[in-house]
C-alpha cells in the first residue's frame, strides 16, 4: 500500500490494543500528525456515543420499537448506519434484492408499483420504516420507495436486522397485512 495525503495508518493497533501489523516507511519528505492512544480513544468513544446517544433517544419514539428495552435500542443505535437522499431519489427499485432495512429520520418518501410509478401506495415520515419484507420472506423488493424530499435514513443490514430485530419478527410480520391490500391489486 501506498499512502497519499489525507489517509491515515496505525489506527487498528490503537483500536484493538495490538502490535503494529506492517511497517510503514517514507518515500519522500512528508509531515504527518500523530495521535496518541489514550486521545484517539477518546475521540473514538466520544464520537461513538455521541451516535449512539442520538439515535437511542430517536429509535425510543419509533412506534415499532418502543416496547424494546434501552439496551436493546442502545445495539441498534451502534449497528445503524445514516444515509441521505436527495428528493426523487429512488432508496428502494422493486425487483432488487433486498438486503437493508430503513427507517425515515428526516423528510418524506412514496411507496409505488411498477405498474403506475406516479401513484403512491404508501407514504412514509419521520419514524416510519420499510424495506423489512425482503428482509423477512428473502424476495425481492415488493416496491419502488422514492423520496418525496431530502431525506435521512438509517439503515440496519440483514445480518444485523436478523440478529437485532428478531424478537420483532411476529410484530413486523403482522404489519405485513399493510402491504398485502396493494399486492393483490397487481
Amino acid at each position: 500500500k501506498q499512502y497519499q495525503p489525507g489517509e491515515a495508518f496505525g489506527e487498528l493497533a490503537l483500536l484493538y490494543n495490538a502490535p503494529r501489523a506492517a511497517t510503514i516507511q517514507a518515500d519522500t519528505e512528508c509531515q504527518l500528525w500523530v495521535l496518541d492512544r489514550n486521545t484517539f480513544n477518546n475521540i473514538v468513544k466520544d464520537a461513538s456515543q455521541n451516535k449512539r446517544n442520538k439515535y437511542e433517544q430517536f429509535l425510543s419514539t419509533v412506534p415499532i420499537l418502543t416496547n424494546m428495552d434501552k439496551y436493546e435500542r442502545s445495539k441498534i443505535a451502534d449497528a445503524i448506519k445514516e444515509v441521505k437522499f436527495n428528493q426523487d431519489d429512488t432508496v428502494i427499485r422493486q425487483g432488487d434484492q433486498g438486503d437493508v432495512f430503513y427507517i425515515l429520520v428526516e423528510g418524506s418518501c412514496i411507496a409505488t408499483l411498477n405498474a403506475n410509478k406516479n401513484q403512491a401506495v404508501m407514504t412514509y415520515g419521520p419514524g416510519d420504516y420499510f424495506g423489512e419484507l425482503a428482509l423477512l420472506r428473502g424476495e425481492p423488493r415488493a416496491a419502488n420507495v422514492v423520496a418525496q424530499s431530502d431525506c435521512k435514513l438509517i439503515q440496519l443490514e440483514r445480518k444485523s436486522f436478523k440478529r437485532l430485530l428478531g424478537p420483532l419478527d411476529k410484530i413486523l410480520q403482522r404489519n405485513m397485512s399493510n402491504y398485502m391490500k396493494y399486492a393483490k391489486k397487481n
